[in-house]
């Protein structure tokens, strides 16, 4: 065995082990902050979802991340998440067993004119905070299915099972143009909730939302999940609720989040941008 090649195994078992103990760290913290939930808010003791935001980091860390057990990484840029998914999914279809991918969650601003590519890889898009983007989504898993059936596309997830949107909240609506984290007005929560429900294709999973910059969190969160249970009202399967990033996980996870995105204190400092 070469020098180069001992380096290389040496680096990609090092890679791993750091990201095991990053991930055991986080999995205690979200452990640690459901045994402090209220029971209002403990959905009968089951844990919070981890989703691994891979945003910026390559497919060999998503393949490390899935030997590990996480069974879900998110992504906010398609251009970035099309190729990773598609590299990761090879791979692990060439394993002897084939090894099923993790889901991959789409929890960035998309735009309607990329909800086709998104829909060949995505089982969750987390970021729905419009009716344009309700119906280009919908569009594009009945487009997809078709040229599945004509075999003239490989089979995504939604081929076989309705895409899971969450609407996404605006917690802060009177924010200053361009210090918005994103999402829809809590007045429109309901409509566009309406809307995916009804869609061919789509399943309505609950909402979302990124805590306000310069802003308690646990305010933020308890907002989010009062308009949960008005949600629920209207659609009980609408459960999800999903808050929470490396900073604010506790507060998230208080306030019932069902699913948490955590990014860099699993993966590390992000490298820079491409």
């Amino acid at each position: 065995m070469s020098e180069t090649t001992v380096d290389v195994a040496h680096a990609d078992a090092g890679r791993t082990a750091e990201l095991a103990q990053r991930l055991s760290a986080v999995r205690q913290r979200i452990l640690d902050a459901a045994q402090q939930r209220s029971e209002d808010r403990g959905h009968g003791g089951e844990l919070p979802a981890l989703v691994v935001v891979t945003k910026f980091f390559p497919a060999e860390d998503v393949l490390r991340l899935r030997n590990l057990g996480v069974r879900a990484v998110g992504e906010n840029r398609d251009q970035e998440a099309g190729p990773k998914a598609a590299e990761v999914a090879e791979v692990l279809a060439s394993q002897d067993p084939p090894v099923s991918p993790p889901a991959w969650h789409f929890v960035g601003q998309l735009q309607s004119n990329k909800a086709k590519h998104v829909v060949r890889y995505a089982s969750w898009v987390h970021s729905v905070d419009r009716l344009s983007l309700v119906t280009a989504l919908g569009k594009a898993v009945r487009a997809h299915r078709q040229a599945v059936a004509e075999d003239t596309a490989v089979p995504g997830p939604c081929a076989t099972e309705d895409l899971t949107c969450l609407v996404q909240v605006d917690l802060d609506p009177e924010a200053t143009p361009g210090s918005s984290r994103g999402g829809a007005h809590p007045d429109d929560v309901a409509e566009l909730a309406r809307a995916v429900a009804a869609a061919e294709g789509l399943r309505l999973g609950g909402v979302m939302a990124v805590a306000p910059r310069d802003a308690d969190p646990a305010e933020a969160f308890e907002k989010l999940w009062e308009i949960s249970q008005r949600l629920r009202k209207e659609h009980p399967e609408a459960r999800v609720v999903s808050a929470g990033m490396s900073g604010d996980l506790e507060a998230a996870v208080a306030a019932g989040a069902t699913h948490v995105r955590i990014g860099s204190d699993v993966l590390g400092p992000r490298p820079a941008v491409r």
